[in-house]
């Protein structure tokens, strides 16, 4: 997958894990949590979503690079490479 791709796939597992937010105006630098309403449990279900969709894992020591989504492109770019 190339970023434009892994940017809609996180939008999309952002959808399902907050259907209530909007996600059209999200800012690609700002993290997710000052952005939306997410809680803990809804950053594992992200971590989660990427596993069972595209079997990407992400040890619990990167959480951190899951921040916004700019970081969360930058980081799943070379794990999702593969991925179709």
């Amino acid at each position: 997958m190339v970023p434009t791709e892994i940017r809609d796939a996180i939008i999309d597992i952002l959808a399902d894990i907050a259907p209530d937010e909007d996600l059209s105006n999200l800012n690609d630098d700002q993290s997710f949590r000052d952005q939306m309403e997410l809680d803990s449990m809804d950053f594992l279900d992200i971590v989660m979503e990427l596993r069972k969709r595209y079997r990407v894992q992400v040890p619990e020591e990167d959480y951190v690079n899951l921040e916004s989504m700019a970081s969360t492109v930058s980081y799943l770019t070379p794990k999702m490479v593969a991925v179709a």
